[in-house]
């Protein structure tokens, strides 16, 4: 990879200040892995914003908390011209895709309750649930919630009302939305499959090409990186205070 190139992508691809420490230790590895995790940013399929709001949705991640990738990629985003609510959307995204652990456990937890012939409690007349019937008016309900607002109403509706709330307001093109959603479901730290195939559907409904959504998937295959950028540092320390002990 030319110098220039290299240098371009190191300020705006997924290394941190770890990068100088292994290229002395390892360089031969490191000028493989550079090329390799750097490509998204020079494909020239996404935008440089794109790639770094990508990549600042999987650092962010509520399975994933990566402080030093975070406030990376914000500043990529801020430099490459994203705004303060494009940012705060991805942030929004990246905090509600916690809704998946209930969406995995609770058909688990109901073919048990029925194998252990254990049944809810009843309840005492109907329950209004106006956000989840606004998502079903607008032909935005997914049939795999029907468990989730029948186990507990009022919850689900309030974290329906908050969800919706975000995509009702949000400052990215749908394209650009069901790409941004893929990652995170697709992202080694959660691969939620579920999520992934119906954000990748509705990304074909929304434009996008096949290109586009091979380049999300290698984002998140290029956050394997954040393992270089955590552990080297630390490696480097614990190096020296060894020999100083």
């Amino acid at each position: 990879m030319p110098a220039e190139t290299t240098a371009k992508t190191q300020a705006t691809g997924p290394w941190g200040p770890a990068l100088a420490q292994f290229r002395e230790w390892d360089p031969a590895w490191t000028a493989l892995s550079v090329g390799m995790t750097t490509n998204p940013w020079t494909h020239g399929i996404l935008t440089r914003k794109f790639i770094e709001l990508v990549s600042l949705a999987l650092n962010a991640a509520c399975t994933n908390l990566n402080e030093d990738g975070t406030r990376r990629h914000i500043r990529g985003a801020l430099a490459a011209g994203a705004s303060r609510d494009e940012l705060l959307f991805v942030l929004k995204c990246s905090s509600a895709m916690s809704i998946h652990a209930l969406a995995a456990g609770a058909p688990i937890m109901m073919e048990e309750a029925k194998a252990a012939g254990v049944k809810p409690a009843p309840r005492q007349g109907a329950v209004a649930t106006p956000a989840c019937d606004a998502m079903k008016s607008a032909g935005q309900w997914n049939t795999a919630w029907d468990l989730l607002v029948t186990l507990d109403p009022v919850w689900f509706d309030q974290y329906m009302a908050t969800g919706a709330s975000i995509y009702k307001t949000s400052p990215l093109p749908p394209k650009e939305v069901e790409l941004l959603s893929i990652a995170v479901d697709a992202s080694y730290t959660h691969m939620f499959a579920p999520g992934t195939r119906r954000h990748i559907k509705r990304a074909f409904e929304a434009g996008a090409s096949l290109e586009e959504i091979m380049e999300v998937l290698k984002l998140c295959v290029v956050q394997g990186v954040q393992s270089c950028n955590l552990g080297v540092p630390i490696l480097a320390a614990e190096l020296e205070r060894q020999r100083q002990g």
